[in-house]
């Protein structure tokens, strides 16, 4: 039997845990270089503490110079991208209706 797609667990909605499992708190002290498993047991493994951190939102001030400066430099790019654009998406379609393929609907049945 299939599982409901509304009840499925994803990482999107993933809760901050400070509490792992004993896989996870190998995993992280084996990164840091701090157990290996020649050496040392999976009981009594250290604490790990786990810090959460939070998005610091940017001051007004420092966003517009930031934004600023990005427009600067990203506009020349932006015009000439954007004139590029909407040419080739504008030519695509045409060349679709001008090579004779059947339109889809209820034109294409009969």
């Amino acid at each position: 039997m299939t599982q409901h797609p509304s009840l499925r667990t994803t990482g999107i909605g993933a809760k901050f845990r400070s509490v792992l499992k004993r896989y996870e708190r190998i995993k992280e002290l084996f990164t840091a270089e701090k157990w290996s498993p020649e050496k040392d047991s999976i009981y009594k493994l250290p604490k790990i503490k786990r810090v959460r951190f939070k998005a610091k939102k940017v001051k007004a001030e420092g966003a517009e110079g930031a934004d600023a400066a990005a427009a600067k430099g990203a506009a020349p790019a932006a015009a000439k991208g954007a004139a590029a654009a909407p040419a080739k998406g504008a030519a695509a379609p045409d060349k679709g209706k001008a090579a004779g393929k059947p339109a889809a609907g209820k034109d294409a049945k009969k």
